[in-house]
């Protein structure tokens, strides 16, 4: 049953009884259609928009300069602001359970917008938990953008924040280990200083982290929100002061999200739900599978379960990915399609050896990204892929971590269901 969501008025008319997440997927972004005589969502694309009234105008731009709030009234220019782009950030707004939300033209300039945010108020300092994605993890280590990073673990937070914090950052389930943080906890340690959760492995369906104190919600949404592999953007969920913020960054430095992408946005979290749950559970069998066979050494899923596998091979993982044949071995993930990576070859490429290694990314470790096709399926192309099976060593096994780690499927314990 879905956690029933409260649903703000219409245009400040009526409000709603609450909807469920599930209905939200549907109808959030799109509740004036009807009125209008539509029923598709419309794609705006236009750049530009005429207006006879340019001392309105130069009064709308002034009020958007100080606060970064969305202009009243009709739009006016594509970097400012675009309808359909608009109809997607409500309905993720919505689903995150926060006040406003702000789409970028990927989740990398989603990232880096935040980090402008904070610099532009001089606070570079940034706190950050390992693993994460790692063009995030080279981007706060390389200091692109000015900033400065200390990696901690979770229970070090607190004492690595400095006066000029500006930001603490955290993953979970992480790329690509799928290790689990308490966000509430985490949230509680940051004290003021605002907590950003990448939260694109879990969605909203899964796990809500402003629910848990984040103040910031960081989306790929070219992953599971688009789910097609067809669309790239980034999204940041939170409340309407930052939003504003953000706004005016996307204005000034141009990484605003193309209408049609908006608008494929928006159609792919009508389906986010079943598409999440379904990935979810052919998943959660295919990590027991993995865990029985002497061919993985490990098996990583999250407690709160998710369409993500990370599993580590007795063999070489190169041959793994050179042997797929229904699976697609290809970077990226939440697609309809499974994929398969080697995080150490591609995804994380970009960290240092040591630093990689040290958050867990072993050089035998696999991602796989489960899709909607069916599980015997998926389940013969691995195998098939595995190679030989060999008779395991005495004493070798796909042994558990500690309850602080992600759960680890192994011959004893079964993956942790699915919660709806």
């Amino acid at each position: 049953m879905d956690t029933p969501l409260d649903t703000p008025a219409y245009d400040g008319v009526r409000r709603p009884a609450p909807r469920a997440l599930a209905t939200e997927a549907v109808h959030a972004g799109r509740d004036d259609l009807a009125r209008q005589g539509l029923h598709a969502p419309p794609i705006d694309l236009s750049t530009t928009y005429p207006s006879y009234d340019s001392r309105a105008e130069a009064d709308r731009i002034d009020a958007f300069a100080a606060t970064g709030a969305e202009p009243d009234g009709p739009p006016v220019y594509g970097r400012l602001g675009n309808p359909t782009v608009a109809r997607f950030e409500t309905a993720l707004a919505r689903l995150e359970g926060t006040e406003a939300a702000v789409a970028f033209a990927s989740g990398m300039a989603a990232l880096s917008a935040v980090l402008l945010v904070r610099a532009s108020m001089g606070l570079r300092h940034v706190v950050a938990v390992r693993p994460l994605y790692g063009c995030s993890d080279h981007l706060l280590t390389a200091g692109l953008l000015g900033s400065e990073v200390t990696w901690t673990d979770p229970a070090g937070i607190a004492e690595a924040l400095r006066p000029d914090t500006g930001l603490v950052m955290v993953e979970s389930p992480a790329n690509p280990t799928l290790a689990e943080v308490d966000l509430r906890a985490v949230a509680h340690a940051c004290g003021s200083v605002p907590l950003l959760a990448d939260n694109t492995f879990a969605t909203p369906v899964l796990q809500r982290p402003a629910e848990q104190g984040a103040r910031l919600v960081l989306h790929s949404a070219t992953k599971y929100l688009g789910g097609h592999g067809d669309v790239m953007a980034g999204v940041v969920a939170c409340d309407e002061e930052f939003a504003g913020r953000l706004r005016q960054i996307r204005f000034a430095t141009g990484g605003v999200l193309h209408p049609l992408a908006g608008y494929l946005l928006l159609r792919g979290l009508s389906t986010l739900p079943v598409r999440v749950r379904a990935a979810s559970a052919t998943a959660a069998e295919l990590a027991r599978r993995l865990a029985a066979d002497p061919r993985v050494a490990r098996v990583h899923y999250p407690r709160i379960g998710g369409a993500m596998i990370a599993f580590e091979v007795n063999g070489d993982p190169h041959e793994v990915i050179a042997g797929v044949r229904l699976i697609t071995p290809a970077v990226s993930l939440g697609s309809v399609d499974t994929l398969i990576q080697h995080p150490a070859s591609i995804s994380h490429r970009i960290v240092d050896a040591d630093d990689r290694r040290g958050a867990g990314v072993s050089d035998r470790l696999l991602r796989m990204s489960v899709g909607l096709e069916d599980v015997d399926d998926l389940w013969t192309d691995l195998d098939q892929a595995l190679g030989e099976r060999r008779r395991p060593r005495r004493g070798a096994g796909n042994c558990a971590t500690s309850h602080s780690e992600p759960v680890v499927a192994n011959r004893a314990t079964a993956p942790t269901a699915l919660r709806s």
